[in-house]
């Protein structure tokens, strides 16, 4: 097993969590920012590549990344740290109101290949949202070549300009990214016409090793060129889901890095599906510890696996 390194580059946010009859509550969160936390508290090495502006909810998402183990790499060119108001229903879903802007700077890629990492993610608004996605998309293509790269769109319908650009946006990424990682719903958002398990097909015959199609309670898929394995969802107790799926993102990046795929593009094309059904399980495992508490909360490599990261 490697001691590969893995640049997450995307947004940094604090969240505000809202439940009918109780008090606001804050944590840092941000799909890129869960996905680095993710990663490095199962003893994955993380940098972040993100913008911070210099306030207060600035300084308790650092503090979070410093805390779980992840190098910051912050751009400051924000005047206010994004912030998202997530209201809960009864049954803990979420639905998000957004106030960020993503602005990231155009040294990105300079910057991500100083970082020599062997893997680069990205998704989310950081990926989607301009002028920031242009620098992401720039430190995707620097780094190609010499890192592997994995993409989780996670649309949200209300920030991108249409659904037409987040279309095509994504669809600039699954042709260039080794691993690609959505949700039903992420493909239900620009697909509306079309079957999920199609359209991870379809993305899978444009270049990445395989796509994980995940499915909430139904469980994921792995898709790779018409083969399919279906990987059930592990049993929880739903208090809330937010972050499940970058949860699920974290721990399938660090089980290809325990496999030593991480930054090995060829290799990573030509293991057996089949062989990746125990990296899928592990993530869904990590997914349902998520749900089944507060906030965006990923498990450590005690949790899920009973072993203490050594740094």
């Amino acid at each position: 097993m490697t001691s590969a390194r893995v640049l997450v580059v995307g947004e940094s946010v604090l969240d505000i969590v809202r439940r009918s009859g109780a008090a606001d509550e804050t944590a840092p969160g941000g799909s890129p920012a869960n996905v680095a936390v993710g990663l490095a508290r199962l003893g994955t090495e993380t940098t972040l590549l993100t913008q911070l502006a210099d306030d207060d909810a600035g300084a308790m998402i650092a503090q979070h990344l410093a805390g779980a183990g992840v190098v910051l790499a912050a751009d400051p060119s924000v005047e206010a740290t994004p912030t998202a108001i997530a209201t809960l229903d009864e049954a803990g879903a979420a639905t998000y109101e957004f106030r960020i802007a993503w602005t990231l700077g155009s040294d990105a890629a300079a910057r991500a290949m100083k970082v020599a990492a062997s893997h680069v993610h990205v998704g989310s608004l950081g990926a989607l949202v301009d002028p920031g996605a242009t620098a992401v998309r720039a430190a995707v293509t620097a780094t190609q070549g010499s890192a592997t790269v994995s993409f989780d769109p996670n649309i949200r319908p209300e920030l991108v300009p249409s659904m037409d650009h987040a279309r095509e946006a994504v669809e600039w990424y699954v042709a260039r990214a080794d691993v690609v990682k959505a949700s039903d719903e992420d493909v239900a958002a620009i697909y509306p016409d079309r079957d999920p398990v199609e359209v991870a097909d379809a993305w899978s015959r444009r270049g990445p090793a395989f796509v994980a199609l995940t499915r909430g309670g139904e469980g994921s898929v792995l898709v790779r060129r018409g083969e399919r394995i279906s990987v059930d969802a592990r049993p929880a107790e739903v208090v809330d889901t937010v972050g499940a799926g970058d949860s699920f993102m974290s721990a399938l990046i660090d089980g290809l890095r325990r496999l030593d795929l991480l930054g090995d593009a060829a290799a990573l094309r030509s293991t057996a599906l089949g062989s990746l059904v125990a990296v899928a399980e592990r993530a869904a495992t990590a997914a349902a510890m998520t749900v089944s508490r507060r906030g965006a909360e990923p498990p450590t490599s005690v949790m899920l696996d009973g072993v203490p990261v050594r740094r």
